[in-house]
């Protein structure tokens, strides 16, 4: 069975109408635990698209030789592998922010989004469809990761881009962006409740737009369909 979908619908799915994040409410543990910062969020939003991306094409170009019985042990074992990798390579080359990300690089292998994704579209779709899928859900994911770490380290600390040497190297060691300053900070923002709450916002933010468009779409169709029977020009 092959799920296809082109690529704008494959975008929009993963940016908005099913991001693993907002939508699904997967990967919630790691999204509220690192987006203390716009970086942290930036990092893990990274190496969670890799693996999305490596695990789906490999899942694609083994579809038809893994037995049904044993096809979710064996995608596991793929996207360990892949975490593994870029655990390694994070490692590596970022290893101030490795350090600060911790246990959650390895906890990537037990985010449902990715082996979700692998089960339900990249098992059953060409590899440059589920290559492109894997993109569009980790982009979207890591959006949601930008976002509500950039809105804590604003109220929190009333900077952004904090630490973004850790990612990017020495000649970002002065993008810090001051917004303001506080003689104390926002604890509300920087602890876990304060994840809590911004990710109720942007949902509820999203749940608004979603109607607001539906109900222009609404009344736009009442008003064709007006315009048919009465057989005027809209």
């Amino acid at each position: 069975m092959t799920i296809k979908h082109d690529f704008a619908d494959l975008s929009m799915q993963g940016l908005w109408k099913n991001n693993p994040a907002i939508v699904q409410l997967l990967g919630l543990c790691p999204l509220l635990a690192v987006t203390g910062t716009f970086i942290n969020g930036l990092g893990l939003g990274i190496a969670t698209t890799l693996v999305l991306l490596g695990s789906n094409i490999t899942v694609s170009l083994v579809r038809n030789f893994v037995p049904n019985e044993i096809r979710i042990p064996i995608f596991v074992m793929v996207i360990a592998s892949f975490v593994t990798v870029v655990e390694l390579l994070m490692n590596a080359f970022t290893f101030g922010l490795y350090q600060v990300l911790g246990i959650f690089i390895p906890l990537i292998v037990t985010n449902c989004a990715i082996i979700g994704r692998a089960e339900a579209y990249a098992s059953k779709n060409p590899v440059h469809y589920a290559a492109f899928d894997g993109l569009m859900m980790g982009a979207g994911f890591t959006f949601i990761l930008v976002l509500l770490g950039g809105m804590r380290e604003i109220l929190g600390f009333g900077t952004l881009f904090t630490g973004a040497d850790l990612l990017f190297g020495e000649f970002a060691q002065n993008a810090t962006i001051h917004i303001f300053e506080t003689d104390a900070n926002f604890l509300l923002a920087i602890l876990p409740p304060g994840a809590f709450i911004g990710l109720g916002l942007i949902i509820a933010a999203k749940n608004m737009i979603d109607r607001a468009v539906e109900s222009r779409m609404q009344k736009e169709q009442k008003i064709v369909q007006r315009a048919r029977v009465t057989g005027t020009d809209i």
